[in-house]
């Protein structure tokens, strides 16, 4: 990449379910600003490495690896880290991105279909956050790339607080999740580590692509977005880039939404 200081340059990122939408978009945003970056797979290894091809042949941009792993495996989450240190140093960046939803009426989800999006969208964020918590104290502070000892960025979703009937797994891993980076914050705020959250609202991926892309599901989108627009996962990687760099280094503890407005609760928009 070329020389002049990005506003992540010499920093190592971690970006978990990175090889297509949102995660992607944040990896190649991180990327751009300067660092350099795993992208973690589960099982689509071929997008995450044409991903990683699209970073390392931008000179202008990070180089970029890619490591396979289940994140609601601790093993496999510490094979990331391994890999990642191993090859690029250190890690100054986790974007715990990786989740999943398996939805169904309450009385009708299975158990394993609940301790499964569990598992990855709040046991998985834990474990990234616990991996990259000890690897920022091993290594110590490096004020000549960051103003903080390491940077977590955990991927939530607006239904972190707003109730999502047919879906009750996903929203209360989301709703566990606030309460986990806030924890996070409190108790490693001293050591100048930051950990925050992105809740995304609807925003155009291929796991809502059935809705999206046809005329009357945009229609009912719409209708939950005071901003009348749906978003792109690049809307996601843009914040998550400024949210990893020294510009956001006062910022410890919160969620940003990013969202169009969905959280405002637009039904209430004529009274209710």
């Amino acid at each position: 990449m070329t020389h002049y200081k990005t506003p992540l340059y010499g920093q190592t990122a971690i970006v978990t379910g990175s090889s297509a939408g949102i995660g992607k978009a944040v990896a190649k945003t991180l990327a751009k600003a300067g660092a350099n970056v795993t992208l973690n797979y589960r099982s689509s290894q071929e997008a995450a490495e044409e991903a990683a091809h699209e970073i390392n042949t931008d000179s202008d941009a990070g180089t970029a690896i890619v490591v396979q792993g289940d994140v609601g495996q601790e093993n496999d989450v510490n094979t990331i880290f391994k890999q990642t240190i191993s090859h690029f140093g250190t890690v100054d960046i986790c974007v715990a991105n990786a989740g999943m939803q398996l939805d169904h009426p309450l009385h009708k989800m299975p158990l394993e279909d609940w301790e499964q999006v569990l598992r990855v969208n709040l046991t998985g964020q834990f474990l990234c956050a616990k991996a990259a918590i000890l690897e920022f104290k091993r290594r110590g502070m490096r004020e000549d790339v960051s103003k903080s000892l390491g940077k977590i960025i955990h991927m939530s979703s607006v239904h972190e607080i707003i109730p999502w009937a047919g879906h009750a797994n996903y929203a209360a891993s989301k709703g566990g999740l606030l309460m986990l980076m806030e924890s996070i914050c409190q108790e490693y705020g001293p050591e100048k580590i930051r950990c925050n959250s992105i809740a995304p609202g609807a925003v155009k991926t291929e796991i809502n692509k059935d809705v999206w892309s046809n005329e009357e599901g945009r229609e009912q989108m719409l209708k939950l977005i005071p901003y009348k627009r749906i978003g792109i996962p690049e809307d996601i990687g843009q914040v998550a880039s400024w949210l990893a760099s020294d510009q956001a280094e006062y910022i410890n503890g919160t969620t940003i939404y990013v969202d169009g407005g969905m959280n405002c609760y637009p039904g209430f928009a004529n009274g209710g």
